[in-house]
């Protein structure tokens, strides 16, 4: 099955290069190309996981060319977990985007140019997932950067420019400091290759060893918008169209932790930064939490709860035990599905009513109860509330938490509690605004005065159809998430065995290193 490691990356650029050359006019085509690409990269990342779950960590080098010289692409659980539920999340997101253009008008340049760019964006994360080695990790870091800013800019409008121009330079001073890093690896180590790195790190002199240590986790903290660099999301997200924005949100976020976990234990076991770690995960949960519940957009309010609920990922990999790192992995993998969810609502809730301002909006519940039913199950999800997938998650890092002990591990346990609570009222806040309170009225936008020298109440806009597949997409995505309730006992159980895997080392160092 190690023929297989290649094609999650190989096959969206074979298809991105179809579509620049059959042109922009062929639509339905395009669209039966990506949809076509996209079955096939799930059905291959299910069978990557499946295998890796049963055999171990599948390995594969390009051009039969061995550590260092050649580019080495290794699929462990951990790949194959979150390989698969990205691919299951950019293809749903992708109907919805059928969904949303036609509404739009359907055919128009902008949309013409999402086909391509979205392709390079599932090869960029799928790269990240399956790289090696250092050098290939930041050219798939590079590819999504490429792919981010034409998604983010679709339209052109000036919003959208200004938020993709604060963007990627933000990545670009990161994809700097992630270049010092590689170098500064690779001076100490002579190898840039993960599993050579494993075996000779430890022999490098421990100031040598932190200063990596810190430069490409500073990188990937970037990228996961971990406090306190991640300014930057609130400004750059809310503006992009919604498929653009949900899975941005959603995914390309968790490719940032994806870095960290692999980081902290494949190249820097030890958990020698651990203090440091938490104390990130703490102010990105609470200071995350806060923002967002002073938020009266809706877009605005969920991307601060991104960067809240980063935090409880990088609880568990600090706490750098079997069981924490456990619950990282599944609260990751629910954070991706929910997070995209709630911003494919949103998208809906602003096709409906042309706004996503709490304050003007209400009585959704009454007008499309199907929509206030599509947001209300993930939000009770993000929240955390029992059963769902997003308690699992949440009690399996904060039992580890408590399992540790330490004083960070109980500051921890609290700013989790504060933060859930916390969570909870947003969630709440935005069903009573935009959902439960009858629908506001409001004074013409010019100020005049109606006849009689009265204002007269008009409402915001005469509600908008919204598409049947970009309500089917979202209702897939809110079932997807509800599975992960369901089968709870298999994906704990998957998630366990990848952190034992991942803190064990040696399957995947033989897997990549064996002649």
């Amino acid at each position: 099955m190690n023929y297989l490691v290649p094609l999650p990356v190989l096959l969206p650029l074979a298809v991105c290069g179809w579509s620049v050359v059959l042109g922009p006019r062929v639509t339905r085509l395009h669209r039966v190309l990506s949809v076509a690409m996209l079955a096939a990269v799930v059905a291959i990342d299910l069978i990557l996981l499946i295998e890796a779950d049963r055999h171990g960590p599948l390995a594969v080098h390009l051009g039969d060319y061995a550590p260092p010289l050649g580019v080495s692409l290794v699929a462990d659980r951990l790949a194959g977990l979150m390989l698969t539920v990205s691919g299951v999340v950019t293809l749903i997101v992708l109907l919805y985007a059928f969904g949303q253009d036609t509404a739009e008008g359907g055919g128009s340049a902008p949309f013409s140019f999402f086909h391509p760019a979205y392709q390079i964006l599932v090869a960029g994360v799928s790269l990240c997932f399956l790289a090696g080695d250092l050098v290939n990790l930041y050219v798939g870091f590079e590819i999504m950067l490429m792919a981010s800013f034409v998604l983010l800019t679709v339209g052109g409008t000036q919003a959208r420019l200004r938020a993709g121009s604060t963007y990627v330079i933000v990545s670009l001073v990161s994809s700097i400091v992630f270049l010092a890093g590689i170098a500064a690896t690779y001076a100490a180590a002579g190898t840039v290759n993960f599993a050579q790195l494993a075996v000779r790190l430890p022999d490098v002199p421990l100031g040598v060893r932190t200063f990596s240590e810190v430069l490409l986790l500073t990188v990937f903290g970037v990228k996961a918008a971990a406090f306190p660099v991640s300014a930057w999301l609130p400004d750059s997200y809310p503006t992009a169209p919604a498929p653009v924005t949900a899975v941005f949100a959603g995914l390309l976020t968790k490719v940032g932790v994806y870095c960290v976990i692999r980081a902290e234990t494949l190249l820097f076991p030890g958990n020698r930064l651990s203090a440091v770690l938490m104390a990130i995960a703490c102010a990105s949960m609470v200071i995350g939490i806060l923002g967002a519940v002073a938020q009266t957009d809706l877009k605005r309010l969920l991307s601060f709860c991104l960067v809240s609920h980063i935090g409880f990922m990088l609880f568990g990999v600090a706490l750098g035990t079997r069981a924490g790192i456990g619950g990282a992995i599944v609260y990751t993998a629910h954070h991706i599905t929910v997070q995209t969810t709630l911003f494919l609502a949103a998208g809906m809730l602003e096709r409906r009513y042309g706004t996503t301002e709490l304050t003007r909006l209400g009585g959704t519940a009454r007008s499309a109860p199907w929509l206030a039913a599509l947001w209300f199950v993930p939000a009770m999800n993000l929240a955390g509330i029992p059963p769902l997938s997003g308690f699992i998650g949440k009690l399996g890092v904060m039992r580890a938490g408590a399992a540790d002990g330490g004083d960070w591990a109980y500051l921890l346990l609290a700013a989790a509690a504060v933060t859930s609570l916390l969570t909870l009222y947003a969630m709440a806040k935005v069903w009573n605004l935009a959902f439960w309170r009858a629908a506001p009225v409001h004074g013409p936008e010019d100020g005049e005065e109606g006849g009689g020298g009265v204002a007269t109440a008009v409402a915001v806009r005469a509600p908008a159809k919204i598409p049947g597949l970009m309500t089917a997409a979202t209702a897939a995505l809110v079932g997807l998430g509800l599975t992960y309730t369901v089968l709870a006992t298999p994906l704990t159980g998957l998630a366990d065995r990848s952190a034992a895997e991942l803190l064990d080392r040696a399957p995947y160092i033989e897997a990549v290193l064996k002649p």
